[in-house]
């Protein structure tokens, strides 16, 4: 079986790729920028194409079965922009339906379904959702994964320099996952699908811990170099968010984060893709 994967390069695409390579399926890597992705997997095919250009898609995804996509809304990202998850995802589907895809497996989110609990309404997660409702109404089969926070954020969107930022006080507990676990069960989830069946999973780590608390141990056990928590209120955020797009998108998922009442549910996915048992701290010590 060939997957192509759209997203490859980011942050939590190039663990699923490093997975699904390793799992022994034969990858095809579908981006804009060919020369990168082909530094980081030699291993793998390496095709052109942009979901800004349609006509590109059809031929990068012929004589795949599957296709992966790692996509995203960038903090920088306007409500009038092109929107990967939304336009470039109609071009995605309609392009696999002509190439004979057989299934669309899309990394999604357990907080956003924060939308419209306790009157709370962003456009990124409406985004989100018309995603999923798009997946849904393609009359493709489909594997959909809704993972909580990953830890890899906190060494990227929430560090700056030697400083681990945490926004705003929340006893709220996510149960953070690693994205090198969460590759092996895409990488499972994909070996098991059968024709014909939806899959949806909430992927969740092994166990529950708040965003300050999963802070301080990334920091006390990261080797790499000395990291220090700061705790931000979310009312300092607020002052940059009518003037930058960045601030405004930090000021709603920190509320989103701090927020979500997530409760356990991965009791239901543990017995088809496996248990998820790498802690924050073992995290922080093997990662670069």
């Amino acid at each position: 079986m060939t997957i192509a994967i759209i997203g490859a390069t980011g942050m939590l695409g190039q663990p699923v790729t490093r997975t699904l390579l390793a799992a022994g399926y034969t990858v095809r890597i579908i981006a804009r920028h060919v020369a990168a992705a082909k530094r980081l997997f030699p291993a793998a095919e390496v095709v052109f194409g942009d979901l800004k250009k349609p006509e590109s898609l059809p031929a990068a995804l012929a004589g795949c079965a599957v296709t992966y996509l790692s996509l995203s809304v960038r903090q920088t990202e306007k409500p009038t922009d092109f929107h990967t998850e939304t336009d470039g995802l109609r071009h995605l589907l309609a392009a696999a339906k002509v190439a004979g895809v057989k299934r669309v497996a899309y990394l999604s989110s357990i907080v956003m379904r924060y939308q419209s609990m306790n009157g709370f309404n962003w456009w990124v997660f409406r985004i989100k959702h018309e995603a999923v409702a798009l997946i849904k109404a393609s009359g493709l089969d489909y594997s959909i994964f809704y993972p909580s926070n990953f830890m890899e954020t906190m060494l990227t969107t929430q560090r700056m320099g030697p400083l681990v930022l945490v926004v705003g006080s929340s006893e709220v507990k996510p149960w953070f996952i690693s994205a090198k676990n969460y590759g092996k069960q895409v990488a499972r989830a994909l070996q098991i699908a059968q024709a014909g069946q939806p899959q949806e999973y909430v992927i969740q780590g092994p166990e529950p811990v708040t965003q300050l608390t999963a802070a301080q141990r990334l920091a006390v056990s990261y080797t790499r170099s000395k990291l220090m928590v700061l705790e931000i209120p979310l009312a300092m955020l607020r002052f940059g968010q009518l003037v930058s797009q960045q601030a405004d998108y930090g000021v709603h998922i920190a509320e989103a984060l701090n927020s979500y009442p997530e409760q356990f549910e991965a009791e239901r996915t543990w017995p088809h893709l496996g248990k998820t048992t790498l802690p924050i701290n073992s995290f922080a010590a093997g990662a670069r």
